[in-house]
């Protein structure tokens, strides 16, 4: 085997000694042994990489944090989001949950608080006109709402790609606002999702705690026609809401929904012009210290991605 381009020497193989000849194949190995020396480093080190060896394999699922996003290293976020972990190692869904897919909606945009005249426009949600979107809330304490819900709605998508679903998410912070609330019921449609859930935190007055899912309420007018999604939208938030209350220990609200935990709305844009099955979660209030605890807490949160997920899973059959 050769190891250069060079040409043959002029001297003929019987014309050179033994000697001479024991030279060249030690030459020619050690060559060789150059050669490859450097490609098996590279693929022992490509090996110690993608198996994360020497790893801590005791953190939580992966959350993916993309480098540009606001909201990957938040300066009032109380806790830094896990590892992530490459989105084709999700299995295959099989059964039921084959080929489905659940549009996931984190409520707000951190940067909507530094785009106020844009978020204040108005946008047609077929019923009324409303404002494109809003800021939503902080606890007393600076952490906002849209830092919460991307931060669950990740660890929501890890959950179900671990099921084998196909996960979109309407936004990860990857634009400076919104976007706007009937972008967001479009993003669910043209997905032809199986379901979508807008994930939220309240902020009301203290003393007010729980959690509530609110469900669509049977509208119709321009372009919004809620007719065919009440009852499966129904079915989907009920079940989110016994897994989650399941799941975190959480209780309803006791604020409003009569202590259901339910809650029927006809004046959400996001609701009202889907056309797939759709809720929204409000998973606490932000304003009152005892769910502010229970919020900027990381393992919490893990707890409220598994519990709307088991709540998901469940309505689409698996």
């Amino acid at each position: 085997m050769r190891y250069d381009d060079s040409p043959p020497s002029p001297e003929s193989a019987s014309s050179v000694s033994p000697e001479r000849r024991w030279f060249t194949r030690r030459s020619g190995l050690a060559v060789g042994a150059a050669v490859l020396a450097p490609t098996l480093l590279a693929g022992w080190v490509l090996v110690q990489v993608t198996t994360g060896a020497g790893a801590d394999d005791a953190r939580p699922p992966r959350i993916v944090m993309p480098a540009d996003s606001p909201s990957s290293s938040p300066t009032t976020s109380p806790a830094s989001s896990p590892t992530a972990s490459p989105a084709s190692a999700a299995p295959q869904a099989k059964g039921p949950l084959a080929g489905k897919t659940v549009v996931i909606d984190p409520g707000h945009n951190t940067g909507n608080f530094q785009h106020t005249s844009e978020i204040d426009k108005k946008v047609d949600i077929g019923t009324a006109r409303k404002e494109c979107d809003t800021t939503g809330t902080t606890t007393n304490a600076g952490y906002k709402e849209a830092e919460f819900t991307l931060d669950v709605s990740r660890r929501l998508r890890t959950v179900l790609e671990a099921k084998g679903l196909k996960v979109v998410l309407t936004h990860e912070a990857d634009r400076a606002w919104g976007p706007c609330i009937n972008e967001r019921a479009r993003i669910g449609n043209e997905a032809a999702a199986d379901a979508v859930v807008s994930v939220h935190a309240d902020g009301v007055s203290e003393g007010s705690r729980g959690y509530h899912v609110i469900l669509p309420a049977k509208v119709k007018g321009g372009a919004a026609d809620t007719a065919k999604i009440v009852g499966p939208s129904r079915d989907l938030g009920e079940r989110i809401g016994s897994n989650f209350a399941r799941t975190t220990g959480s209780a309803p609200a006791n604020y409003l929904g009569s202590g259901t935990g339910l809650v029927v709305r006809d004046d959400l844009g996001g609701l009202n012009l889907s056309t797939r099955p759709k809720v929204f979660i409000e998973c606490g209030n932000m304003r009152d210290a005892k769910d502010a605890a229970l919020l900027t807490s990381p393992e919490w949160r893990q707890k409220a991605a598994q519990g709307i997920a088991d709540g998901i899973v469940g309505f689409l059959g698996g």
